[in-house]
């Protein structure tokens, strides 16, 4: 196991269902999905400030495996605290290649908050 490894806590992704009620109303819910291990770190560079100053809130970096691809707008819950990301960027862009000793994948990631 490495230090990378180390760092990882269970994640879950946040699927929005929706169904109809007695009156025939559609209700729009979250649920959790599948689990998936990952890291999310608070973003405090430079970048991460000018945004904030521009009203961009709570940026994040999420890293996972390179199995494991988040992709743009997915809603994810980290399990020990409940903090809620939607990622803010394509899975697909940032991950070590293949002759790598490192074996993950990166992307941003918001705080949100799960509405109907």
């Amino acid at each position: 196991m490495g230090l990378l490894d180390e760092t990882y806590e269970p994640f879950v992704m946040m699927d929005q269902r929706s169904r109809r009620d007695s009156y025939g109303t559609i209700i729009r819910e979250w649920v959790e999905g599948a689990q998936f291990d990952a890291a999310a770190t608070f973003d405090t560079s430079l970048q991460a400030r000018v945004a904030g100053v521009q009203g961009v809130t709570s940026l994040y970096t999420v890293t996972t495996p390179k199995e494991m691809t988040l992709n743009y707008h997915e809603v994810i819950k980290r399990l020990s605290d409940g903090l809620v990301l939607r990622v803010t960027s394509r899975g697909q862009d940032k991950k070590t290649p293949a002759s790598a000793g490192l074996n993950m994948r990166v992307v941003t990631a918001e705080e949100y908050v799960l509405t109907g």
